[in-house]
């Protein structure tokens, strides 16, 4: 279960990896926390057009419907309204009433744990406590991801939102590592062409923060599914301009310098030995999750 804060994050954080599990006839599914009504058309096509939220939010069902098909995975909406982006001091946020952000987080929690329960994943994949950026959606997408992994199992949990299940692995997404991005930038500019990274490394050097890279753990090889990856992300149409850099890179240079998607392993219930190639380490040979107190004291801290 891959648990986002807007579709379109699906396709653009850890596609390649749900595309290569379904392909190998796993269960996937994504969640999405709200409908994304508040993205910004950035597609030049839409740029244009006097839509109002109502408009966007019923494009978007369409465009994750999509995407959804070309990735192979099952989708569900949690069913909360976009917050916005915003920046500055997060505790001088203005969120909209009734958004995501905004939200009792036990409410949402509870939300997910009856997906949860429901669909009885062994691993889940989230944002980390920066919310892989400090959007408000993404920082509460890991609240509640965290909330639903630990209370999904407990019986006394929501005892009204499903048959309890524990989760045995759960993992953030890495994202757009300044090591990726470094090595692809340069593979792109021996070539003698004009890299898509050269803004965002700039920025990135100017920033006090460090490489994601440095968190991760687990390195799945997905190259065989970079066309997926791209062809779901344009499906989100008002969201991806086509000739964005997203698509600059091609894909036979990208398999030979950079052929993995990573994340962080966040917790496991079963015993796995680091660095894994495969979000179900420790899951394939049986391994039954540990549901011990000491476990959930350990969750808890």
């Amino acid at each position: 279960m891959a648990v986002h804060a807007h579709p379109d994050d699906e396709s653009s954080k850890g596609a390649a990896t749900t595309a290569k599990y379904a392909s190998e006839g796993v269960g996937v599914m994504v969640v999405s926390c709200t409908g994304g009504e508040r993205g910004d058309l950035l597609n030049p096509s839409y740029k244009a057009m006097d839509m109002d939220i109502d408009d966007i939010a019923a494009l978007r069902q369409v465009e994750m419907a999509n995407a959804a098909d070309i990735l192979g995975v099952a989708h569900e909406w949690l069913g909360y309204e976009d917050s916005g982006y915003h920046e500055g001091d997060p505790a001088e946020w203005v969120l909209p009433e009734n958004s995501f952000a905004a939200h009792s987080p036990e409410e949402e929690i509870e939300a997910l744990v009856r997906i949860v329960r429901r669909f009885r994943p062994h691993v889940m994949t989230t944002y980390d406590e920066n919310g892989g950026y400090p959007h408000p959606d993404h920082i509460r997408c890991h609240v509640v991801s965290i909330g639903a992994y630990r209370a999904a199992g407990d019986p006394d949990q929501f005892p009204d939102a499903g048959e309890p299940w524990t989760v045995s692995k759960l993992y953030y997404n890495v994202g757009f590592s300044m090591k990726r991005m470094t090595a692809i930038h340069e593979a792109v500019l021996a070539t003698g062409a004009e890299s898509p990274y050269t803004e965002w490394i700039e920025r990135f050097k100017s920033m006090d923060r460090k490489d994601s890279f440095e968190r991760a753990t687990t390195h799945i090889e997905v190259a065989d599914f970079f066309q997926q990856r791209d062809d779901a992300l344009r499906a989100h149409a008002t969201q991806i301009d086509p000739d964005a850099h997203w698509f600059a890179v091609p894909h036979e240079l990208e398999r030979g310098v950079w052929s993995t998607e990573e994340y962080e392993l966040a917790d496991s219930r079963v015993p796995t030995e680091l660095p894994e190639h495969d979000l179900f380490a420790g899951l394939r040979d049986g391994a039954t999750p540990d549901t011990s107190l000491a476990a959930a004291e350990r969750q808890a801290s």
